[in-house]
């Protein structure tokens, strides 16, 4: 945990002006690192955000259904017992405008705004190694040298929209979810193509059908989707929350994905085909993702996974009435899991609906945007007035290789990674000293609860440099064979699960064309990545330079 420094051993800047750290996106990650470099450690730090108030990724993901699929008493931070006390969830799965709510509740708490530069994008970040700072500079043409920069800006934050020909002759309008108009859109009475049945598509496909006068969902990969049974929380549970959150976050902190619950210690084949039925069963009535903690196996095991996924294939077969749709939603070729898994409000059931319409556009994919709809290869044409692209994100590397950053001798950081994301413990990348990154590449980020891999990361990084700092350390950078070595382990963490199964996966990076295909996250689980990020510290930073 980090710990104030009271009489840190620092050398006098270099010039005047310069400032201890620049923290870049105003998200969960980022107010809370400024919370511990600024108020606990007592740093000079600037927060640079491109949005006009805080919230990260939920700033900008408005569309319509935007909701968490964490448990609303698990996705907040746990660092403060006061926080827990005096915020209060209305639902099991928050949407957005209740988590900007509570992202605003927190920034104006801890008074966290006066240190953020709203309005304002990084356009270049430069090294310089003779005065070993950092030279930001911004769109609005500010110049900024830090001794730290902090890359705070989020795994899904910046959108993946398709390049499709004639996109620019659509006389209709088009909106990508990531991207959202804050002041909405009306679909009463318009015909509507979504595009894209990921976790953001199935959110929001049954909202748009509510109004939209047709709607139709263009699906490339068919999903699994276990219902969220959302529903409001109860006085007592709100109380309960609070009594026993030491509790709540010990499960959190301990367990591989970073959720409220534990993963059930018992192998799909240690139960008769009745019992596993009927705790499948119990798991899809209780809802939401905790349906992959039935057993340990689900995500290790193909036999095993084979179970999970031949119950929710037959789910969707039995909720949807046309046997044809029903087939197409159900022909699903990844195991269970091995993609984000989706929870959901009510998506297969729209498929019931007379003004929504399936398209498989796997087998007829999408040839041209025309400027009255989307035209496929086969020559069929739908017509529409609105298009949304559910497409998802450049993920996990698009935001930060879009920052302009360089790091020593002039090496940019998408030189640096033209072949995928090197880098160590998905926090430091060799050749760019003095730079960490929050949840990158190489971190288990989006493979369990986000908050608790950003707390572990802004803790560490914050330890790391008051660390430094008592010992007048000015130089800390990951070292080449230890990034080597820490790919291999990344790579080996997710060959000993199902994950680099799903070959359309983002978790691979194959959303976006010419992106390298190499697995991203760190799949050896939360529990044991704390502790091997845990182990370097002890360690005097093993595998980093420290001058």
């Amino acid at each position: 945990m980090v710990t104030p420094t009271t009489n840190p051993a620092t050398s006098s800047p270099a010039e005047a002006g310069v400032l201890d750290a620049v923290i870049i996106g105003a998200g969960f990650a980022g107010m809370y690192q400024l919370h511990t470099l600024r108020d606990r450690l007592g740093l000079s730090v600037q927060v640079i955000e491109a949005a006009d108030g805080v919230g990260g990724t939920w700033y900008w993901n408005r569309y319509p259904g935007a909701r968490c699929d964490s448990e609303s008493h698990s996705y907040c931070y746990a660092f403060s017992e006061d926080l827990i006390k005096d915020w209060e969830w209305s639902e099991r799965y928050p949407e957005q405008p209740e988590i900007i709510r509570y992202l605003n509740f927190v920034a104006d708490r801890l008074d966290l705004k006066r240190s953020i530069r709203f309005q304002t994008r990084v356009t270049g970040a430069a090294y310089d190694e003779t005065a070993n700072l950092w030279r930001v500079t911004t769109d609005d043409g500010a110049r900024i040298s830090a001794r730290y920069l902090i890359a705070a800006v989020g795994c899904l934050s910046t959108a993946n929209v398709p390049q499709f020909p004639g996109l620019d002759t659509f006389e209709g309008d088009w909106y990508h979810t990531g991207l959202w108009p804050h002041e909405g859109v009306d679909f009463s009475g318009k015909r509507v193509i979504q595009i894209g049945t990921g976790s953001t598509g199935i959110q929001a496909a049954p909202v748009i059908a509510r109004t939209a006068g047709h709607l139709t969902v263009m699906q490339r990969t068919p999903n699994y989707s276990v219902p969220a049974r959302n529903t409001p929380l109860s006085a007592e549970f709100r109380q309960w929350v609070k009594d026993n959150f030491a509790d709540i976050k010990r499960t959190m902190r301990g367990n591989t994905n970073g959720h409220a619950f534990t993963i059930q210690d018992r192998s799909a084949f240690d139960v008769s085909d009745e019992e596993r039925l009927a705790i499948y069963e119990a798991a899809w009535e209780k809802g939401g993702l905790q349906f992959r903690a039935s057993f340990r196996d689900i995500l290790t095991s193909k036999e095993a996974n084979d179970t999970a996924a031949e119950f929710l294939k037959q789910k969707i077969r039995e909720i949807v009435k046309d046997p044809e749709t029903a087939a197409r939603l159900a022909d699903i070729d990844h195991p269970y899991a091995a993609k984000r898994p989706p929870i959901d409000t009510d998506y297969f059931d729209t498929f019931n609906r007379d003004n929504v319409d399936l398209v498989d556009v796997r087998a007829d994919p999408i040839e041209a945007i025309t400027p009255t709809g989307v035209r496929l290869r086969s020559g069929v044409e739908h017509a529409a007035d609105i298009i949304v692209f559910a497409t998802g994100f450049d993920a996990m590397t698009g935001s930060l290789l879009r920052l302009g950053i360089t790091g020593r001798d002039g090496l940019s950081l998408s030189k640096a990674w033209e072949a995928g994301p090197r880098n160590y413990l998905g926090l430091q990348v060799a050749g760019f000293p003095n730079m960490f990154t929050v949840t990158g590449p190489g971190s288990p980020s989006v493979l369990c609860n986000m908050p608790v891999a950003i707390e572990q990361h802004v803790e560490w990084i914050a330890d790391c440099i008051a660390y430094m700092r008592e010992r007048g350390i000015e130089h800390i950078e990951a070292r080449d064979d230890a990034a080597d070595g820490w790919v291999e382990q990344v790579n080996e963490a997710a060959r000993a699960t199902l994950l680099p199964e799903a070959h359309h996966s983002w978790y691979l990076g194959a959303n976006v064309p010419g992106k390298p295909r190499v697995f991203m996250p760190y799949a050896g689980g939360m529990a044991r990545y704390r502790e091997i990020c845990d182990e370097v510290a002890a360690e005097g930073y093993e595998g980093f330079s420290l001058t």
